[in-house]
């Protein structure tokens, strides 16, 4: 059994770099979005490549309040709950399982 809970453990390390390096991307594209990028710039292209799929829909149902955009500020608060919910418990699992 410790095979699975080493395959859970890794799972949940991986799943956890990617989330951290994903919401690492929104917060820099809301960042990115105060001042006036080049929108031909590789990386800000890039950018909004990578986060207008998960944004927009959330954009498009909240609309803007205020004139502020807190589609990141959601998307964030979803990441951090995966996080520390569902790969906090798939580690726990591959712990118990070792």
């Amino acid at each position: 059994m410790f095979v699975f809970g080493n395959l859970f453990h890794a799972v949940a390390l991986i799943l956890d770099t990617i989330l951290t390096i994903y919401m690492w991307m929104i917060i820099i594209s809301a960042l990115i979005s105060w001042v006036n990028p080049d929108p031909y710039n590789p990386i800000v292209r890039f950018l909004h490549a990578v986060t207008d799929p998960v944004l927009s829909p959330i954009r498009r149902r909240l609309g803007f309040s205020m004139g502020l955009d807190i589609s990141p500020m959601i998307v964030i608060l979803v990441i951090m709950f995966i996080k520390y919910f569902i790969v906090a418990s798939i580690y726990d699992m591959g712990a118990r399982m070792k």
